[in-house]
């Protein structure tokens, strides 16, 4: 239970900081000719399926997907696919990244690759959502067309329970020895010398160890989790400033006041009268 418990909370923090990117989204009937076999690619793709037969191969695993399925076909990984019968697809489809630091999250995660959508008019809706929104030419599009992507994704997660890779278990296992010692001594001082050893890195590897993995630096990571738990004591306690900055590692009342103030918008008086 405990590793369980563990490996759920890095997947919560790496999930805070994904990146999503939108190449392609398009909505197409295939022709009778679409097929190719054995290729990878540096992207993740959707294929949401409205109609017709075809066939798929992710890795070792040949899907034949129908109607009201989605496929999550993931980089990297040796894939293949073809018409099987006069009848080629009509689907909606996305190339995508979805990045932690400089690493695609689905090389973390190890999730379905189909998905059988109860409200296929919902998923449709979203779709044709991301197809518009990837052709308008504006600043907010960019930004819907994220958001859109993310409302997509958290439905797949919604239906599985991800887990992280058999080949990222290590890196998974250091990097909760990180954050273990973090929750530990989040009272006092820490030095980026201090974290690096918990894991027996040189600093400067360390701190490129851990922003390819989390997507922050290992200061910005500590400083979070400072707020985190600064947040959690002044709502569900009556611990005074000080003994709230005392508890969350910092020096002073005054130095935690105003930091607070620059990370939350409010100063620690403020949230707790709000909250």
């Amino acid at each position: 239970m405990k590793n369980e418990a563990s490996e759920y909370e890095a997947i919560q923090q790496m999930l805070l900081n994904v990146g999503v990117q939108i190449y392609e989204a398009e909505k197409t009937q295939c022709w009778l000719d679409w097929k190719e076999f054995d290729y990878t690619l540096s992207y993740n793709k959707l294929y949401f399926i409205l109609d017709g037969e075809g066939w798929l191969k992710i890795g070792d695993v040949e899907w034949y997907p129908t109607p009201g399925q989605l496929i999550l076909m993931p980089a990297r990984t040796k894939q293949s696919y073809s018409v099987i019968s006069n009848r080629p697809y009509l689907k909606y489809w996305s190339h995508f990244s979805a990045t932690v630091g400089d690493t695609d999250v689905f090389a973390w995660l190890d999730v379905p690759c189909c998905y059988t959508i109860a409200d296929t008019d919902a998923m449709t809706k979203l779709f044709q959502e991301l197809v518009d929104t990837h052709h308008t030419n504006s600043l907010a599009a960019r930004l819907r067309e994220k958001s859109i992507m993310l409302d997509i994704l958290s439905r797949i997660l919604d239906d599985s329970e991800p887990q992280i890779h058999s080949d990222k278990k290590e890196d998974m296992g250091r990097l909760h020895i990180v954050q273990q010692y973090i929750k530990d001594h989040l009272h006092e001082e820490i030095t980026l010398e201090q974290l690096a050893g918990t894991v027996h890195l040189h600093p400067n590897y360390f701190i490129k160890y851990f922003k390819r993995h989390f997507g922050i630096t290992p200061q910005k990571y500590l400083s979070f989790k400072r707020m985190e738990r600064a947040k959690l004591l002044l709502r569900t306690t009556q611990s005074s400033i000080k003994e709230i900055a005392d508890a969350t590692g910092f020096e002073s009342a005054n130095y935690f006041s105003k930091t607070f103030r620059k990370e939350v918008g409010y100063s620690p008086s403020e949230y707790r009268n709000n909250i």
